[in-house]
């Protein structure tokens, strides 16, 4: 893959632009369809957000306590993904949104910013096939994940492409934004993404070694906790948890910060690179992943997890992909400092 830099000024924008040659990348994690950019634009805005947006965003801030938590599985499920060993880490205090951003709230973003995402400046992005009328009309797919298909004209203001709208879905996690997209929003607000590691010790809400934000049974007594496949995963989803694909990124009850969804729903992205957890016999303090490497850490899971295919539902789970990537099943959260 050549790569080459243009970087310039348009209207307060900082624009880095990409060439991609050699042909399709690999499929990137668990249910994230990575393919081909021809041209990826990664976008810095100046800070300039309104004070309504400031104050909307501060108002949905939580505060997580700073201190030590096990970091990780201590059994993986999937090796490759890094999820162990685990570790004690030390996070510093710090601020997170109760939920990941809304399409209300990204709206607010576009209007002020005059901001474009990727898959609106690329004109593309990846839908899930059961979300088409007529999957057949959308051919391409990434190699191995056939349930993806390549949309013209699919962003996050149209997620399943031409047509489609998020009209009664204001509520909803954004979706179709890449990890530029999310710093962009970051970089415009005044906030930023979290680290993995403020991530996960949000997630657990106080709790210690569990693999949910409530505990240890996917399904407790009182029903569904969050936002996951139910049925057989990729044709099948009885919507047992009462949705089809994204739903209200408040409508599951808080964990133990008050947050909510920090599994199911959407994945999230985080700041850190993606790699193996580095060995130390001594705890880390606000570790912020490694120095190089392409792709990005993922967190959280998806309305599309399910356990005979991607069981990544756990707070510990975490995915990777390249940070120009978009699909119908990934979103953010925002951290501010304490």
């Amino acid at each position: 893959m050549a790569t080459k830099e243009d970087v310039s000024k348009h209207g307060g924008w900082r624009i880095m632009t990409v060439d991609v040659q050699g042909g399709e990348a690999p499929v990137k994690g668990c249910c994230v369809a990575a393919g081909e950019r021809k041209e990826a634009v990664a976008t810095t805005l100046e800070p300039g957000a309104s004070r309504a947006l400031r104050d909307a965003l501060a108002a949905s801030m939580m505060p997580v306590p700073g201190g030590f938590f096990d970091m990780g599985a201590r059994k993986p499920r999937y090796p490759t993904d890094f999820e162990g060993p685990r570790r004690k880490v030390f996070v510093s205090p710090f601020r997170i949104a109760r939920t990941s951003v809304t399409n209300a709230m990204f709206a607010r973003f576009v209007e002020e910013s005059g901001y474009r995402t990727i898959a609106e400046t690329e004109g593309w992005s990846y839908v899930f096939h059961l979300f088409l009328d007529r999957p057949a009309d959308f051919p391409h797919s990434p190699p191995g994940t056939p349930w993806w298909r390549q949309v013209h004209g699919a962003d996050w203001s149209a997620p399943e492409g031409p047509g489609s709208s998020i009209e009664g879905r204001e509520n909803h996690p954004v979706v179709h934004v890449t990890w530029f997209d999310a710093v962009a929003f970051c970089s415009f607000t005044g906030l930023r993404l979290p680290t993995e590691a403020e991530w996960e010790k949000a997630a657990r809400g106080g709790l210690a070694h569990k693999k949910f934000p409530w505990g240890n049974e996917l399904e407790p007594a009182g029903g569904h906790r969050h936002n996951v496949w139910q049925g057989a995963f990729p044709d099948l989803n009885t919507r047992e948890d009462g949705f089809a694909g994204t739903c209200p990124a408040d409508a599951f009850p808080p964990n133990g910060y008050g947050l909510h969804n920090m599994t199911g729903n959407v994945w999230e992205w985080c700041w850190d690179r993606f790699g193996q957890a580095p060995e130390s016999r001594l705890p880390l303090r606000d570790p912020k992943g490694p120095d190089t490497g392409e792709e990005r850490v993922l967190k959280g899971g998806s309305h599309l997890c399910h356990a005979s295919y991607c069981e990544r539902y756990h707070v510990h789970s975490r995915i990777r992909n390249t940070p120009d990537s978009s699909t119908g099943h990934t979103g953010f959260r925002v951290v501010a400092d304490a």
